[in-house]
């Protein structure tokens, strides 16, 4: 495809516009036509999204233009929908919205959103004209259990302790992501309630009709700023090297999930699109580890993966992201 991709981003002052447009900015197909952020209209984007400084001149619009092949938006839960209410966006115009509005809820005003995980719904994604991109936590849950789901394992219940880094609350200060809070610091919050349970079990029970476990997760707040870390166990009485077939054939044609032989560590994702998967057999009980940059894989990157697909590109096209190791 020689033509570029004519791209607006709406709410692109916080962490998942940021991002959206460092991947965007490196993207071979992508033509940015404008940012939109009630905040910060008129500046340089540069100036709210500082590592960005050199990279781009331009400026944050207070305008919407329709001249679009795709809109991402960028907004708080709860705005994509007043966004589509108040906003008359042409038809032809794709969206792939970042917020939670319409992963349980795909209808709205006249759109239908497809649930935007690449690994489980690849072909109605690139069929799509609205994708409904998943939540951080759901994607890295998703992606430990969803071979399990689809080879009819999940006959137990699951326990889930996950772990996430200070950009996952939002670029809007809060008392538990300020610093002086956060740091050295590590708490829990909606335990046994976290709203990305719903996507997961839709997910699970589409991929197996007779699933119908709880699903027990435990999430904290990590004392770093971005990743995260999820650690699954459930009751499994198969032999290891049966999963791991599972495993290794629905992820075959991944591009960005490994199912990996070592103990991963997060810095491996940081930065990049990759998902890192990890079994162990402890017993009858199997444990699956999965990390992802929350802000990439679990957000942005895997919105522009969405795009990709989508549009008919090659799906790791302007995701060739390196992690910083060390």
């Amino acid at each position: 495809m020689n033509k570029k991709i004519r791209i607006g981003i709406i709410g692109g002052a916080g962490y998942t516009g940021g991002e959206l447009l460092r991947i965007l900015l490196g993207h071979p197909q992508a033509d940015i036509v404008f940012v939109h952020s009630k905040s910060q209209a008129g500046k340089p984007i540069a100036d709210t999204h500082q590592d960005l400084i050199g990279d781009t001149d331009l400026i944050f619009s207070d305008a919407i233009y329709e001249d679009l092949e795709v809109l991402f938006l960028c907004v708080g839960h709860g705005e994509a929908r007043v966004f589509l209410n108040e906003q008359k966006i042409p038809d032809q115009v794709r969206i792939i919205d970042l917020s939670q509005d319409f992963r349980n809820e795909p209808d709205f005003a006249g759109r239908h959103f497809i649930y935007g995980l690449p690994e489980t719904f690849k072909g109605a994604i690139s069929k799509a004209k609205n994708i409904a991109n998943p939540g951080c936590f759901a994607t890295a849950i998703q992606l430990a259990l969803a071979p399990l789901a689809q080879a009819g394992h999940l006959l137990h219940p699951v326990h889930i302790s996950g772990i996430t880094g200070s950009t996952g609350a939002g670029q809007q200060l809060s008392t538990t992501s300020h610093y002086s809070w956060r740091h050295s610091n590590v708490s829990t919050y909606k335990v046994f309630n976290h709203q990305h349970l719903q996507e997961v079990n839709r997910t699970l029970s589409t991929l197996d009709q007779d699933f119908s476990q709880p699903i027990h997760f435990v999430p904290y707040r990590g004392a770093f700023t971005r990743g995260i870390w999820i650690t699954a166990y459930t009751h499994f009485d198969g032999a290891a090297g049966e999963i791991l077939e599972a495993f290794n054939n629905f992820y075959k044609d991944a591009p960005f999930t490994i199912v990996t032989d070592r103990h991963p560590n997060l810095k491996q994702v940081i930065n990049t699109n990759k998902a890192l998967v990890y079994l162990e057999k402890h017993g009858d009980q199997l444990v699956v580890t999965c990390v992802i940059d929350n802000l990439v894989k679990g957000a942005s990157g895997q919105a522009v993966q969405n795009m990709n697909l989508m549009m008919g590109l090659e799906e790791k096209t302007g995701l060739a992201l390196k992690p910083v190791g060390f």
